[in-house]
């Protein structure tokens, strides 16, 4: 039987997917949080300002859940909401004081553990898995 190339790249893929984002969870529980609560912070913190809706869309979470996210880490100070003057439906979600001052602590760490996993990796090489996995996603 000839070999299936993209079956390999489709369990390789998924397996090295599966065992980053173990390490990354375990990461970010270091922090003692959760990864949607890191990851709304990472969007704020990077983003600035952003409606509910753009913050689900970021971070791959819907809004149902996302609102509940939200309301732990405005009630731990980490973020605040703020309604839109011209259109009462919209609600903009932005990071504290005490939340940006907890991201410039922890996100240099994380984004080492990141890199860590990448040592030993190519720049030409990550160049190559990137533009090869945007086309798979945009073809799936």
């Amino acid at each position: 039987m000839a070999e299936n190339l993209s079956l390999k790249a489709f369990v390789v893929l998924m397996k090295s997917s599966k065992t980053i984002q173990e390490r990354v969870k375990q990461d970010i529980q270091s922090y003692g949080m959760k990864t949607s609560e890191f990851a709304i912070l990472e969007t704020l913190f990077h983003k600035g300002r952003q409606t509910v809706r753009q913050i689900s869309e970021a971070v791959l979470i819907n809004t149902g859940s996302i609102t509940y996210v939200i309301d732990k880490l405005e009630t731990k100070g980490l973020l605040e909401r703020e309604h839109c003057k011209e259109d009462r439906r919209v609600v903009y979600i932005q990071i504290t004081n005490k939340g940006t001052e907890l991201m410039q602590e922890i996100f240099p760490k994380h984004q080492q553990v990141i890199e860590d996993l990448f040592e030993g990796v190519s720049k030409e090489d990550m160049r190559v898995v990137i533009e090869t996995l945007k086309k798979v996603g945009l073809k799936a």
